[in-house]
C-alpha cells in the first residue's frame, strides 16, 4: 500500500501542509515539528514525489553519485568520468536527449550521510545511483544500506559500486566494479621485499574501510610469504597485528603524522608504503623533516597512481587504478549502455608503477 502525504500528516500529527513545508524546506517550521515530521517519514518510509514530469514515470531523469570527498583526486576522478557518460556531450544544442543529471553527493566518509542521501535519492525517484570508494565494515551499517538499495532497486533505480566490493546481500546492484587492492598491496610490497627491504612501515586509512584492509591485507601476505614480518615495539596509533602499522584518514596530514611515529618508534625501517599517494606525501615531507633523503635513506611508496605523482620528487612508485577508465564503465552501467560483468562482478586489476621513490636500502 502506498504511502500517502496524509499518512505522514497523521502518523506526526500536524497538518498535510505542514507535512510539504519540512520535506520542501521552503517555510519556517519549528524544529520540534520539523523532528516530528521526519520521524514520521522514516517510520512510514514515506517516497516524495519529484518533479511532476517524473509523476509518470517510474524514475526522473536524475543519477546520484556517491563519493567521500570530491576534493580527493581519487574521488573526482571517477566521479567526472562517469558524468561524462551520464550527462554526455548531447547533440550540441543544448537540448537534453537521452542524457541525465548527475548529482555529486559528497558524503565526508560519513556513514549517516550515506543512508540520508540514498533516502534522498529514493525520494527523488533516481534513476540510478553509483556508489564509489571503499565501503564501511559495519556489520549494522551494511545491513541499512542493502535494505535501502534494494528499495531503491524495487523501484526501478540502477545501483552501481565502483572501487566497492559488493555487499554480503547484493541482489540489488547491477553491477560492482571492485579494484584489486589486495593484489596491488601485496605486488607493491613484494617489489620493496625484492629490493632487499626487511623492515617496512605501513602507513594505513581507517581500519574500519574495506580499502584500507584489502590493501593490508596484501602487504601483510608478502611480507609473510618473504619472511620479512619482524616483531616492533608497541605505541599508541599501533595495529594490534602489527605494530610497524598506524592508522590513520587518507589525507596528507595524516601521512605525516603518522610517519614522524613509525620513525620514532621503529629508525631502523628503510621503506614505507602509504595508505594512497595522498598519504605519501605527507609521509615524504616527514622523512625530509627529519633530514633523511629519499630514497637514499628511505625508500616511499604510494597507491593510487593520481596525476601528481610523477610529478613528486622524486616520482613516486605506486599502484596504478584506472580510476577514470572504471568510472566511466560505471557511468555506462548506470545508465545501461553497457551489459552488466558475468555475475554482476568485475575485479579491475591494478599495475605496478615503479619510479624514483624507492630503491635498495644502504648499509
Amino acid at each position: 500500500m502506498t504511502v500517502t502525504l496524509a499518512d505522514v500528516a497523521a502518523r506526526a500529527r500536524v497538518s498535510p501542509a505542514t507535512v510539504s513545508r519540512v520535506l520542501n524546506g521552503n517555510y519556517p517550521v519549528a524544529a520540534s515539528t520539523r523532528e516530528r515530521v521526519l520521524r514520521a517519514v522514516d517510520d512510514l518510509d514515506y517516497v516524495l514525489n519529484g518533479p511532476a514530469s517524473s509523476l509518470a514515470a517510474a524514475t526522473s531523469d536524475l543519477v546520484g553519485i556517491l563519493v567521500n570527498d570530491i576534493a580527493d583526486p581519487f574521488f573526482g576522478i571517477m566521479a567526472g568520468a562517469a558524468q561524462t557518460q551520464i550527462g554526455g556531450p548531447g547533440d550540441g544544442s543544448g537540448r537534453a536527449g537521452g542524457e541525465k543529471l548527475a548529482v555529486i553527493c559528497n558524503t565526508g566518509g560519513s556513514p549517516e550521510r550515506e543512508l540520508t542521501y540514498l533516502t534522498l535519492l529514493q525520494r527523488q525517484r533516481a534513476a540510478a545511483v553509483v556508489l564509489t570508494g571503499g565501503a564501511v565494515e559495519d556489520p549494522a551499517h551494511q545491513a541499512a544500506i542493502a535494505a535501502k538499495l534494494a528499495k531503491l532497486a524495487d523501484a526501478g533505480t540502477r545501483i552501481v559500486f565502483c572501487g566497492r566490493p559488493p555487499l554480503p546481500e547484493g541482489d540489488a546492484l547491477v553491477a560492482a566494479l571492485a579494484f584489486d587492492n589486495r593484489g596491488g598491496g601485496r605486488r607493491l610490497t613484494e617489489h620493496l621485499i625484492s629490493l632487499g627491504h626487511r623492515r617496512i612501515g605501513y602507513v594505513a586509512g581507517p581500519p574500519e574501510r574495506t580499502t584500507t584492509r584489502h590493501r593490508l591485507e596484501g602487504h601483510r601476505e608478502a611480507l609473510r610469504a618473504a619472511g620479512a614480518a619482524e616483531e616492533g615495539g608497541t605505541a599508541e596509533g599501533a595495529d594490534a597485528e602489527d605494530p610497524l602499522t598506524v592508522h590513520g584518514p587518507y589525507d596528507r596530514r595524516s601521512g605525516y603524522e603518522a610517519t614522524l611515529e613509525l620513525l620514532r618508534r621503529a629508525p631502523d625501517v628503510t621503506a614505507i608504503v602509504a595508505a594512497n599517494d595522498t598519504v605519501a606525501l605527507g609521509a615524504c615531507a616527514a622523512v625530509r623533516d627529519q633530514g633523511m633523503r629519499i630514497p637514499q635513506d628511505i625508500s616511499v611508496a604510494g597507491f593510487d597512481d593520481l596525476p601528481f605523482s610523477v610529478d613528486a620528487v622524486p616520482a613516486l612508485t605506486t599502484v596504478r587504478l584506472p580510476l577514470f577508465e572504471a568510472g566511466a564503465r560505471a557511468g555506462r552501467l548506470a545508465m545501461g549502455k553497457e551489459n552488466p560483468p558475468p555475475g554482476g562482478i568485475a575485479t579491475i586489476a591494478a599495475e605496478l608503477m615503479i619510479r624514483g621513490s624507492t630503491a635498495a636500502p644502504r648499509g
